[in-house]
């Protein structure tokens, strides 16, 4: 018999997008540039590195300013209902060294994402990839362990995740997702996001 098991997204789900509120919020618009501006990973990565070594910006500095961001409005409590009753799984590209001060906000749920390294001042100096469509394969690894996994994200680097998953369930995404990837459901709010879960947990295996 299969258990229900539900995989979320992080950023833009639960809490806000990292590195654009961490531009707003130190004053260096740099820092928002993302993969819609560098499709290279690495030279992206790169980039926002030497930034914050620009602005001598270290692990700590980061970490307080993500820590005063805070999850995303009514997070905290859907969440808490959501893993009363299912077991719950962030699958996130995010870092570890970032999403922790998130986490405590949330009551710590289980989270699979990347890590970054810091030398002995404080200062990122690299990053390690988990593995490649990362979420996407832990899905197909959850699946293959007899799981029934309902997936839910908001971006278009998720629908691979969605689409791996028994179900997949889009979070207030942008338009450009709505209109490629009709096949999702599309959820506004966590009250649509809990009701289409739901649903999609009754539906036979």
């Amino acid at each position: 018999m299969s258990v229900q098991l539900v995989c979320l997204d992080l950023e833009g789900v639960l809490v806000p997008e990292i590195w654009i509120e961490f531009a707003k919020r130190t004053g260096i618009p740099e820092l928002s540039r993302t993969t819609r501006d560098e499709p290279d990973y690495d030279k992206l990565m790169a980039y926002r590195l030497a930034l914050l070594k620009t602005h001598q910006l270290g692990l700590p500095d980061i970490q307080k300013v993500i820590s005063d961001m805070g999850p995303m409005a009514g997070a905290r409590d859907f969440l808490d209902a959501l893993r009363r009753d299912y077991q719950v799984i962030i699958l996130s590209d995010t870092f570890y060294e970032f999403a922790m001060p998130l986490m405590a906000q949330l009551n710590m749920p289980v989270l699979f994402c990347h890590k970054l390294e810091a030398d002995a001042d404080g200062f990122l100096v690299n990053y390690q990839l988990r593995m490649p469509n990362q979420k996407k394969e832990a899905v197909q690894r959850f699946r293959e362990l007899q799981f029934h996994v309902i997936a839910a994200g908001d971006s278009y680097n998720d629908t691979a995740m969605l689409a791996e998953a028994n179900a997949g369930i889009l979070f207030h995404p942008p338009q450009n997702v709505i209109d490629e990837f009709p096949q999702f459901p599309v959820t506004m709010n966590y009250a649509e996001l809990r009701a289409q879960i739901d649903l999609a947990a009754k539906l036979p295996v």
